[in-house]
């Protein structure tokens, strides 16, 4: 057959293979189709292997084979829920003189602001967490708190890029991606980083791309509901049937691959479709929980048949990673209606009930089951929330990037502990600073992955997670 011949058949192969997959073929489109990285003088980048999911052993020896991301997104008040500030509460209402209002530089006068609520020590290592997580509060034990983050931004998109990316200016690929780069997948079946969120949140589908990396190290979006990934299911009934589909779409691609040999993402982006094909029998089984225990759904704050909600999300996450799925995102809302109280801080109450009991029975259920110990579990969000405010009387709080909380569990931290200190009333770092480069570095540290090594080369220059910053905290290290 001819080139001409082979035209006419294939009049635009991009269109003709997204109409033909159907079914769960579309998510391989994702990392298939989507982008193809190039370098300044326009040629694709090559990998650095011809199958970029093969597993790859870890630099060091890991501490843990898989991240659970839990991100709260809109920016938790640190002073309200994980870092306890008598003096803060002591001298509410005093004014005070700043020298940031929300990224400006100079001095301002403001009133401090305490917290709406309580805080009580937690476990028997006595952490004090607010009666906003309770629950959390119960699994203190189980936590090493960071009360010394910062981060180099105050607005919303730019810090939700850089607590991912690592960059605060210019799209790069996400923490999970970069995991998935380093350390490849043990389940062909289903993708190494799955993101589960009802709606994206701010910086869009960017905070879990994959950007220059290969495409099939972005994250697969689930959107809790009765079809958590649309036309999962096969169109056709017959398994013969949808196999030679899959036969007839690799004859095409292995045809447009002539004289593409050098390409060897290529080779890639083809057996991508083989993932979708075995996504479409083992994803469902995944994604359903009718096999659970009563107990196990009353743990969880869920309902019989219930779809939706962050305990669908954690319990959905516990069992993706049970089938070896590298990093599972969890997002809890959205770019609206979520954590930043600018008018009322009120409003941190339903958020934290919605994720409070279903996070607290991650944790327990990972450690009944003995994936605790290889599974690392982190909670952030993109900063905090200011400890003052202008008037003396306000209900609500601005953003706050310049010290804020986050906390680990599981895969290899120490556990019922807190590191780091803010100042007196939570508006600095006063002790033993982590930036997010350094949260990054630890991430990977504790995953057997060197932040300094773990580069991808690319518009000529050897690129990673943490650019040229980055301190792994050791200290946190069990």
């Amino acid at each position: 057959m001819n080139h001409e011949v082979r035209a006419s058949l294939l009049p635009n192969r991009r269109t003709w293979l997204q109409r033909a997959a159907g079914g769960a073929l579309g998510i391989a489109l994702q990392a298939m189709l989507a982008k193809e990285a190039t370098a300044v003088d326009g040629r694709k980048t090559p990998v650095d292997a011809p199958d970029p999911l093969a597993v790859r052993a870890p630099l060091t020896a890991p501490r843990a084979k898989r991240v659970i991301f839990l991100y709260m997104t809109g920016g938790v008040s640190h002073v309200d829920s994980f870092d306890y500030k008598p003096q803060l509460i002591a001298q509410h209402g005093q004014q005070i003189m700043v020298d940031n209002w929300q990224g400006k530089l100079g001095q301002f006068p403001r009133f401090l602001k305490r917290p709406n609520w309580k805080f009580r020590p937690g476990g028997q290592c006595g952490t004090m967490i607010s009666d906003l997580f309770p629950h959390v509060r119960s699994v203190a034990d189980e936590l090493c708190v960071i009360r010394s983050l910062s981060s180099d931004h105050t607005n919303h998109y730019e810090s939700t890029l850089g607590m991912h990316c690592g960059s605060w200016t210019f799209a790069r690929p996400s923490i999970g991606a970069w995991v998935s780069y380093g350390l490849g997948t043990e389940n062909r079946n289903l993708p190494s980083f799955v993101v589960i969120a009802p709606h994206a949140p701010y910086a869009g589908t960017q905070t879990w791309g994959s950007d220059f990396l290969p495409g099939a190290h972005q994250g697969t979006w689930l959107v809790p509901g009765a079809e958590p990934i649309a036309n999962i299911r096969p169109r056709s009934k017959s398994l013969r049937l949808q196999q030679m589909e899959l036969e007839l779409i690799n004859r095409a691609n292995a045809q447009h691959q002539l004289g593409r040999e050098e390409d060897q993402a290529l080779a890639a982006r083809i057996r991508s479709f083989e993932t979708a094909f075995g996504m479409q029998h083992e994803a469902p089984e995944a994604l359903d929980l009718s096999g659970e225990t009563p107990a196990t759904l009353r743990m969880y704050g869920l309902e019989r048949g219930q779809t939706t909600g962050f305990g669908w999300q954690c319990l959905v996450a516990r069992r993706l990673i049970e089938r070896d799925v590298r990093f599972v995102e969890l997002i809890d809302v959205g770019a609206a209606n979520n954590w930043d109280a600018h008018g009322d801080m009120a409003t941190h109450a339903p958020l934290a009930k919605n994720v409070d009991q279903a996070i607290a029975a991650l944790i327990r259920d990972l450690k009944q089951r003995g994936l605790l110990d290889d599974t690392l579990v982190v909670w952030t969000t993109e900063f905090g929330r200011t400890p003052y405010h202008e008037k003396a009387d306000h209900p609500g709080r601005e953003h706050h990037h310049q010290v804020f909380s986050s906390w680990l569990a599981g895969g290899g931290v120490k556990a019922g502990i807190s590191y780091g200190e803010s100042d007196e009333y939570g508006i600095a770092v006063a002790e033993n600073r982590v930036h997010v480069h350094d949260f990054h570095a630890t991430i990977l540290h504790l995953l057997g992955l060197d932040h300094e090594r773990l580069t991808f080369r690319h518009a000529g220059r050897d690129y990673r997670l943490t650019d040229i910053h980055g301190e792994v905290v050791l200290p946190i290290v069990a």
